[in-house]
């Protein structure tokens, strides 16, 4: 590849590559401390069914933190390569700062968010609590609205983040039809 990086790529594919190392690293504690857990829930405590219901969010936490803060931003730092090496503009200081700004810490929000509710539930049942409604209705306080926010915040902020970045490198793709006129491609 002879094009040379533009200057704010730098910085961005560094991050991403950081933040994606990191999180592998995360990624294999949390299957460890995943198996530790589950095994202080012995089945005589819980029947299956609920030994199931008890240990599965968690379980869920660990392919979450390898596709969202792994594979998805070693992807996005692929695509933004990809994205230049076609003939594509580069992505422009904003949108990369809605990446690395907005998208990453909502993320690692949101993994954080289903590792505390996971553990929540584990330690729940753990500690006698055989009703699930209960367990699900006691998370964050007890208190819907609290419950319902922080999902809409996080959530709707991962994924705003990600669109604006997704559109901006959408846009960045745009083939070049004569000097100066561009169309979609």
């Amino acid at each position: 590849m002879n094009q040379s990086l533009p200057d704010d790529y730098r910085p961005v594919l560094r991050t991403l590559l950081r933040y994606a190392i990191a999180m592998a690293v995360f990624g294999l504690l949390i299957g460890i401390a995943f198996q530790e857990s589950a095994h202080k829930l012995p089945f005589s405590a819980a029947p299956a069914g609920l030994h199931l219901e008890a240990v599965l969010p968690l379980a869920l936490v660990h392919g979450h933190v390898f596709t969202l803060g792994v594979l998805l931003p070693m992807a996005l730092a692929g695509a933004l390569l990809l994205g230049l090496r076609c003939g594509g503009r580069p992505v422009g200081p904003r949108a990369l700062s809605w990446l690395t700004r907005g998208f990453l810490p909502f993320a690692a929000l949101t993994i954080l968010l289903q590792l505390f509710k996971g553990y929540f539930i584990l330690l729940a049942v753990r500690h006698g609590q055989h009703d699930m409604a209960a367990v699900d209705a006691a998370f964050l306080g007890g208190l819907a609205a609290v419950r319902y926010g922080v999902y809409a915040v996080i959530h709707t902020g991962m994924g705003v983040t990600l669109g604006v970045f997704l559109i901006a490198l959408w846009r960045s793709l745009a083939r070049i039809i004569h000097e100066g006129a561009t169309a979609d491609g």
